[in-house]
């Protein structure tokens, strides 16, 4: 299994994007939530992975930040949920969004998603009702470098900072040994320096 992925930006049409590693390109479909998030072409990018294995395709999904791949993974678990749906559910709504609207029983927002229809939204419903203690859990488990650096990247882009900004500001920084509030404090300290 690939788990993530860091290398430079080369092309990015959604929902593909291409980042090269090492001389080697690789192609991943991604969410919308994703492409917001991503840099310039050329930046340096870091992106966790779930690879899908289908009888005619072997295909690599990226996300910016490792809450998004654990509701992927979830999500494809539901019966007749596909990595279509799923990527829509991802790019239609929020993964705080999506906890929100299963917890409210909210079908209308669920039938909003494009390719969620309200059997669907019924079965995402009733089946991930009884997963979302399992993922709040999950993803308060996942605190590992690249999601820190995901945390902090949506931080810093909420505080107006573009993509090719915060590339640089986080590019000499360790996230593996910097909680996401020190990694945010330590890229200001050092674009405005004094």
């Amino acid at each position: 299994m690939i788990g993530f992925l860091k290398g430079k930006l080369v092309a990015k049409r959604p929902p593909w994007l291409t980042l090269d590693v090492g001389g080697v390109g690789y192609e991943l479909e991604a969410p919308m939530s994703t492409f917001y998030h991503l840099p310039e072409i050329g930046s340096s990018l870091t992106l966790v992975t779930h690879m899908h294995i289908r009888e005619d395709a072997h295909v690599l999904y990226g996300f910016s930040s490792e809450p998004e791949r654990l509701l992927f993974r979830s999500l494809l678990k539901v019966s007749n949920v596909g990595p279509r749906i799923a990527l829509g559910i991802l790019s239609g709504m929020s993964v705080a969004g999506f906890h929100r609207c299963i917890r409210e029983k909210d079908l209308v927002s669920l039938t909003r998603v494009p390719g969620v229809g309200r059997k669907t939204a019924e079965r995402l419903l009733l089946e991930m009702a009884d997963k979302l203690p399992e993922l709040s859990g999950e993803l308060a488990a996942s605190n590992g470098a690249v999601g820190t650096e995901a945390e902090a990247q949506g931080a810093l882009l909420a505080l107006g900072y573009k993509s090719s900004e915060i590339s640089r500001m986080l590019k000499n920084l360790d996230p593996a040994k910097l909680t996401t509030e020190e990694l945010i404090r330590e890229a200001l300290r050092q674009a405005h320096p004094g």
